[in-house]
C-alpha cells in the first residue's frame, strides 16, 4: 500500500535540509495530495526552494492546518510532546518522520546505528567498509545526506545514523542489522529522565532482524525476541583477545587484525570498530574490505581532529563533543608532556557535568568556560577561566600555552547559543587557530 499516495492532506513541520527532502519526496509520490509546511521560525531556511504549489506558514503554528491533516510529517527537532502535536495526535492524526517515509519506500537492505556517542563514526566506518567491498552504498540519516534524498540513487545498501528524535516517529524500518552503541546523559531538556531517553533509543531493535548491543553498557541490551549479539572489550561475540603481547579485534573467535593497525585514535574507537565489524558481517561485507577500511579511515571532521601544531602547541578540534560522555571519550587515556587547555561550554541541554571532574583531576589542565552554560563547569577545577566566547578563550590559550601543551575544543555542549551547529563551531575554531598562530609567528619575526 502506498500510504503517501492514499493521503490527501499532508502537513510538514519544519524546513531545512530534512524538511525540504520530505517536501520533494511527497511532491513526487503523493499525486493529488495537498502539501503544506509549518515552520515556527520567521525566516525558515530553504523557504525559497519550496514549489509554488506548497503553501508555507512561518513564524508560528497553524492549528487549522494541523487538525485537518490526514498525515503530519514532523521534523526530528520537534518533540511529540509539543502541545500542538499532542493535540493532533489526540485527534487520531498520524504523525511520522522522514525516516518512516524512507522505511515505507526503501527496497534494499538497511543498517541502522544509534547511541549517545560514536554513531557518526560507526556509520561512516561501515560506509567505508562497504565502499571498499565495491558496494554502491548510501550513508546518511542524521549525518550527511537526508535519507529520502538517497532513495533517488537506488543504492544497494543504506547505512543510517538514527537519533532518538528520529526513532520516536519511526516504526516500520526492516533493517538487516541495528546497533545501540552506548547510553549517556544527553537531551535531558527533551526527555523525562534517562529511562525515557533510553526507551526512545531501544525502538531501533523493534525494527531489525539482528540487534547488536554493547556488553560494556548493559543499558543497550536488546529487550526484544529478535536475534541479538554483542560487542565488548572483555566479553561479547565481537571482542578483544591477545596474541604475541598485542590486542586483536576478534569476531566470533576469529582474530581479525591487531588493534595497533586501526587508523582511528582513542580507546572508544576500538569499541566502534568492533560494532562496525558486527554490522558489516550482517550485511555480507567481506573481511578484507573491513580490514582495509579500519586501516585507512582516520575519522570525521570535528572529532579529535588535529588542526595545527605551532611552536610545539597542538590545537585539536573536537567540536562534535556535544555532551559530557563524548568529552570524556576524548580525554580518556590522554597523555601530554605539558598542560591541557580545555575549552568547554555552550548549550548544555540540561546535562550535568560532574562526571568530568575525576578525569580532570588527573590532568594538568587549564579549563576555559564560555557560552551560555559555561558557568556549569566552574566547580570542576580550582581556578576556572571564565569568558564569554570561544574566541576569547582561544586568545588566552594562545598567550599562555607552551611547547608540549594542547589546546582542545571539546565543549560537552551543543553549539546553538553562539553557532548554528557544531560544524560551524569547529570550522570557526580551526580557522581562528590558524589565524592567531600565524599572527604570533609574525609578531615573533617582527620582534
Amino acid at each position: 500500500m502506498n500510504t503517501v499516495a492514499a493521503t490527501k492532506n499532508i502537513v510538514v513541520i519544519g524546513l531545512g535540509m530534512t524538511g525540504l527532502s520530505v517536501v520533494k519526496h511527497l511532491v513526487k509520490k503523493a499525486d493529488g495530495a495537498t502539501i503544506r509546511v509549518i515552520d515556527t521560525r520567521t525566516n525558515p531556511p530553504g523557504a525559497e526552494q519550496l514549489p509554488a504549489n506548497v503553501a508555507l506558514h512561518a513564524g508560528g503554528w497553524n492549528m487549522e492546518w494541523l487538525l485537518t491533516a490526514d498525515q503530519i510529517v514532523a521534523s526530528p527537532g520537534v518533540a511529540l510532546a509539543t502541545p500542538e502535536l499532542r493535540a493532533a495526535s489526540e485527534q487520531g492524526i498520524e504523525i511520522v518522520g522522514d525516516i518512516e517515509l524512507f522505511a515505507r519506500d526503501v527496497s534494499k537492505p538497511v543498517i541502522g546505528i544509534t547511541g549517545s556517542n560514536g554513531k557518526s563514526t560507526v556509520t561512516s566506518l561501515v560506509g567505508e567498509m562497504a565502499k571498499a567491498d565495491g558496494v554502491n552504498v548510501g550513508v546518511g540519516g542524521n549525518i550527511g545526506f537526508a535519507a529520502l534524498d538517497m532513495l533517488a540513487n537506488d543504492h544497494d545498501l543504506y547505512v543510517l545514523e538514527l537519533s532518538s528524535f528520529q526513532l520516536e516517529t519511526t516504526s516500520s524500518l526492516d533493517m538487516v542489522a541495528a546497533v545501540f552503541l552506548n547510553l549517556s546523559e544527553d537531551h535531558m531538556d527533551r526527555y523525562d529522565g534517562m529511562e525515557d531517553y533510553r526507551q526512545a533509543k531501544l525502538r531501533i531493535f523493534e525494527q531489525t532482524q539482528l540487534a547488536v548491543w554493547n556488553h560494556d553498557d548493559l543499558q543497550t541490551k536488546a529487550q526484544t525476541s529478535v536475534k541479538a549479539i554483542s560487542f565488548g572489550f572483555a566479553e561479547g561475540d565481537y571482542t578483544l583477545t591477545r596474541r604475541d603481547g598485542e590486542e586483536w579485534l576478534t569476531a566470533n573467535g576469529e582474530q581479525v587484525m591487531a588493534v595497533s593497525e586501526i587508523a582511528l585514535v582513542g580507546r572508544h574507537n576500538v569499541a566502534n570498530c568492533l560494532a562496525a565489524m558486527a554490522l558489516a558481517d550482517a550485511a555480507g561485507i567481506s573481511r578484507n574490505a573491513q580490514r582495509a577500511a579500519m586501516r585507512e579511515y582516520t575519522g570525521l571532521p570535528h572529532r579529535c581532529q588535529q588542526v595545527i601544531k605551532h611552536d610545539g602547541v597542538l590545537w585539536v578540534n573536537d567540536s562534535k563533543a556535544t555532551n559530557p560522555a563524548s568529552t570524556l571519550a576524548a580525554l580518556d587515556g590522554l597523555q601530554l608532556a605539558g598542560k591541557l587547555h580545555l575549552l568547554v561550554g555552550g548549550d548544555g541541554k540540561g546535562a550535568e557535568f560532574s562526571s568530568l571532574k575525576p578525569v580532570l583531576d588527573k590532568l594538568d589542565v587549564a579549563l576555559y568556560c564560555y557560552g551560555r552554560d559555561g558557568h556549569a563547569f566552574t566547580a570542576l577545577v580550582a581556578e576556572p577561566i571564565v569568558v564569554e566566547t570561544m574566541q576569547q578563550a582561544m586568545d588566552i590559550a594562545a598567550e599562555t600555552s607552551k611547547e608540549g601543551d594542547m589546546v582542545l575544543l571539546s565543549p560537552a555542549c551543543a553549539s546553538f547559543d553562539q553557532f548554528p551547529n557544531f560544524m560551524v563551531r569547529g570550522d570557526t575554531f580551526a580557522g581562528y587557530a590558524r589565524e592567531i598562530t600565524a599572527r604570533h609567528s609574525e609578531e615573533s619575526i617582527s620582534g
